[in-house]
């Protein structure tokens, strides 16, 4: 006689079904995985929840939300890079109010952003590597007209974790791990930055190359895509000069874009990509918004509005 099979179905959303035979025993654990996928959803949700309540059972206040301020874009890979990144910084912080808002070219634009916190308390984390016009105006100015209590961090760069995540992305194209001395004599970095015709944007470039150099123990010179000099060729071609003739490009940019693209073709070498999403980035935006709080001078319900 044979033995008729019974199909049992899950109730978890994309779980595959399994067959047995009728009337046998369910096999030990086969049903634990999807078991405890949901109770580590539901302890999640929970502990940000209780996160929320202090020990007394009152509400405690919400933390100012975070506001990631990108500059905007009219390439879509900006955007879902971008998009990207404030997920990442939302699972790292779950129960953080976090938004975005662009300068230009993408919407949400910062003002309309600022304007649906109404009166309530933000840091404002530019998504940009160093010190510039929009850092310095754009920004302060938005976050000045806004009725929403405001602070303004500084720029992401210069940092140990953007380093860290120029480093990854280089040995991603190919930067051995591992390089002889005599390789090492012959290779060298440019560092391909968007550019800004104020100083102190050099300046910060000009720092990270350093520590980029450091951790690699190579050469690493800074070069712009518009607006500041030398340029990525003219970088390749002094290096080059010098005996220099294995140039890599690391891409100094957020985000994938024109500048980034142009940048990378230039590579006589090998070209790394974009900082994009890796993990560092992420943490390095909450250590701009920690930061910003912890330095204020004035607490949370007394930050500055319009």
């Amino acid at each position: 006689m044979t033995a008729t099979s019974k199909t049992s179905k899950s109730n978890v959303p994309g779980e595959k079904t399994t067959t047995r035979p009728v009337g046998a025993q369910p096999l030990p654990g086969a049903d634990l995985d999807s078991t405890a996928h949901i109770m580590n959803r539901i302890s999640s949700q929970l502990a940000t929840q209780l996160s929320l309540v202090s020990l007394d059972g009152r509400r405690r206040p919400e933390p100012p939300a975070l506001v990631l301020v990108a500059h905007g874009s009219r390439d879509p890979r900006t955007l879902r890079t971008v998009h990207t990144l404030v997920e990442q910084v939302r699972e790292l912080r779950p129960g953080l109010p976090v938004h975005l808002g662009h300068i230009e070219l993408n919407e949400p634009l910062l003002p309309d952003t600022l304007a649906s916190l109404g009166t309530g308390d933000a840091v404002l984390v530019p998504l940009l590597l160093s010190r510039g016009y929009h850092v310095k105006r754009d920004i302060p100015e938005m976050a000045a007209a806004a009725r929403a209590r405001t602070l303004v961090a500084g720029p992401l760069g210069p940092h140990p974790l953007l380093v860290e995540t120029l480093h990854a992305r280089l040995v991603e194209a190919g930067w051995p791990t591992g390089m002889d001395e005599t390789t090492r004599r012959t290779s060298a970095v440019v560092l391909a930055a968007a550019g800004s015709r104020d100083p102190e944007a050099a300046v910060d470039t000009g720092r990270t190359a350093h520590l980029l150099s450091q951790r690699l123990g190579v050469p690493v010179v800074p070069a712009y895509a518009s607006a500041a000099t030398p340029t990525v060729d003219t970088a390749i071609r002094a290096l080059t000069a010098r005996g220099r003739d294995r140039v890599a490009v690391a891409s100094y940019f957020t985000a994938p874009g024109l500048f980034a693209t142009q940048c990378a073709e230039a590579a006589p070498w090998i070209a790394a990509a974009p900082l994009g999403t890796h993990p560092a980035m992420a943490r390095l935006v909450l250590h701009r918004y920690d930061q910003s709080l912890a330095t204020a001078t004035t607490p949370a319900p007394q930050l500055a509005s319009a």
